[in-house]
């Protein structure tokens, strides 16, 4: 159910310091929707020991607005035989960040985009490239707000919605992930193994880029809103582009979360049912208990089995689909 504007205002109050920007969007009610949903995960502050704890074993670089993060859960991935770390991606003259891990001294590798939430490519983000470098992968993250500005100087959830996702265009994201594609293919990737998976905000674009790149081979949207208000930045949103689906899309959904309601999914399997061959193929496995952001094992929100079935299901997504 999407926030009123008392609703709203209750939680700008009561519960979290929400910008008072985010109560006038009644134009994109989705992007409270989406921060009702992460803010649906959040619990008390866990306090400073734990803060100075992951800060200690993780060398932080973790976003701010995702706060409070939980050491004890958030996983590190060694680097190990890998080579990780950033690079600079040239999109039409633009010098875009990105993150980086592959197996060390191997070329034709097949490649895996990986797409942030909302936070940008902040600790969690670079550990899951490193997981999947682990796995033989060469996985990249780039950082894709980075023309709006800092996603993860952000302390304020609300003003970060508002300030930097609210304009970043889907046009630009495609350009984006095209021009990551070219650089992975120049550096050793195999493009025509080529997949792509991303969180919340990542799991929308999973989607549109599934529909958009002819290359792909598979993908795996992490609990992607898929339907939405058209607006200049998002004018169109999953559930309209089931019929140009160029690869099979795995679907990984909690049944808890309280910003992508369960009959959108249901809708969403339908039309895929109608869909093309790649719609045909796709699937959704739905967490019952599971909330948004269940995979964020450094959030409250973190669930650890299904997160890890989850992981599974990615990896068996990848092989059965011609990426490994």
């Amino acid at each position: 159910m999407a926030l009123n504007r008392a609703a709203c205002r209750g939680l700008c109050q009561d519960s979290y310091p929400f910008h008072s920007m985010i109560l006038e969007m009644a134009l994109n009610n989705d992007l409270i929707s989406d921060a009702q949903a992460l803010l649906g995960g959040r619990i008390a502050d866990a306090g400073t020991t734990r803060r100075v704890a992951l800060k200690a074993a993780l060398g932080l670089g973790y976003a701010a607005a995702a706060a409070p993060l939980m050491a004890q859960t958030a996983i590190q991935t060694p680097a190990d035989g890998l080579v990780s770390g950033p690079v600079t991606i040239d999109v039409n003259g633009f010098k875009m960040p990105a993150y980086r891990s592959a197996p060390a001294g191997k070329t034709g590798l097949p490649v895996v985009l990986v797409i942030s939430e909302i936070f940008g490519v902040h600790e969690y983000v670079a550990d899951v490239t490193r997981r999947l470098a682990q796995a033989g992968y060469m996985a990249i993250a780039p950082e894709l707000f980075v023309r709006q500005g800092d996603a993860r100087a952000y302390t304020d959830i609300g003003k970060l919605q508002a300030e930097v996702i609210a304009k970043v265009p889907d046009a630009q994201v495609m350009t984006d992930l095209d021009a990551t594609v070219a650089w992975a293919a120049a550096n050793g990737g195999n493009t025509q193994k080529l997949a792509i998976t991303g969180f919340c905000w990542g799991g929308r674009i999973t989607w549109l880029y599934a529909a958009h790149q002819p290359k792909l081979k598979a993908a795996v949207a992490w609990y992607g809103r898929l339907v939405g208000n058209a607006t200049a930045q998002t004018p169109v949103h999953p559930l309209a582009l089931v019929g140009s689906l160029k690869a099979p899309v795995l679907g990984l959904y909690g049944g808890a979360d309280t910003g992508i309601p369960l009959d959108t999914v249901d809708k969403m399997k339908a039309e895929l049912a109608q869909g093309p061959a790649a719609a045909k193929t796709s699937e959704f496995v739905v967490y019952p208990e599971a909330p948004h952001a269940f995979h964020a094992d450094y959030r409250p929100s973190f669930r650890k089995a299904a997160a890890e079935d989850g992981w599974q299901r990615l990896l068996a997504w990848l092989k059965s689909h011609g990426v490994a």
